[in-house]
């Protein structure tokens, strides 16, 4: 039976750090809803209310143009090995450029990466865990590097220009700002 809570507990930082992988879900009040799988070194829980994780280049920026329409956002964790649960955090974010002092205050959190775009800041008003009893065992392998390396071949200028033919509009035409 799932738990509400109020707050991200100790336990639950815990499991936060040792996943692998993150779910994040927006949505505008019009267009599709996304749902983005989010890996590496990432996620940063600021305090028990308070999160943040590093977007990273991609093949579109559906999450930013939500955002900017419908700040609600949920985020997901599934123990993929060990006790089973789910955990999900849901509150309202806020996206943050290089160009924004927020970004230049979260970014040293992380690890250099090329072709980091965004830090998202969430602020956490409910967190509710799940059994997870039908999530499957896999095991973790490793990271996978090819964004990475696609990133660090590219250089900044030509990841500009890639998020300028890819990343300034959503799937359903919304603004996303990043070149702003």
């Amino acid at each position: 039976m799932g738990k509400k809570f109020t707050e991200i507990a100790p336990e639950l930082q815990e499991f936060i750090k040792e996943q692998k992988i993150f779910f994040v879900g927006t949505a505008a009040e019009t267009g599709n809803v996304n749902v983005s799988p989010k890996g590496m070194d990432s996620f940063r829980v600021i305090n028990k209310n308070k999160i943040i994780w590093l977007n990273l280049t991609g093949s579109g920026n559906e999450t930013a143009a939500h955002l900017l329409k419908n700040n609600r956002m949920t985020i997901m964790f599934c123990a993929f090995e060990g006790k089973p649960m789910i955990l999900r955090l849901y509150g309202t974010a806020k996206i943050y450029h290089p160009r924004d002092q927020e970004y230049q205050n979260f970014i040293d959190l992380f690890p250099e990466t090329p072709g980091s775009r965004q830090v998202i800041e969430m602020e956490v008003d409910l967190v509710q865990t799940s059994c997870g009893y039908a999530v499957p065992f896999m095991d973790y392998k490793e990271d996978r590097t090819v964004l990475k390396d696609w990133a660090q071949k590219q250089g900044q200028e030509k990841i500009e220009t890639y998020w300028e033919e890819k990343n300034t509009v959503s799937i359903d035409g919304f603004e996303t700002r990043i070149l702003e």
